[in-house]
């Protein structure tokens, strides 16, 4: 029934049983927040920066100098 008429209305019925009657009302809220706790893009540029100097340190590429 995958990609049918059925088999949408049999998963939103399931993932309404699995997650709850507001699943799609809290999903569709995620779309209007400015921001979603996800990556980078909530953290505060101080953190952000320190991550990246952490991975620049730890990077095993050599610098651009070592190639010419």
């Amino acid at each position: 029934m995958a990609g049918t008429k059925a088999g949408g209305i049999a998963a939103s019925q399931t993932n309404k049983k699995i997650h709850g009657s507001s699943f799609y009302a809290n999903i569709g809220s995620l779309g209007g927040r400015a921001c979603v706790p996800k990556g980078f893009a909530c953290m505060p540029r101080e953190k952000v920066s320190e991550a990246g100097r952490k991975g620049g340190r730890m990077s095993k590429r050599r610098r651009a100098s070592e190639y010419l």
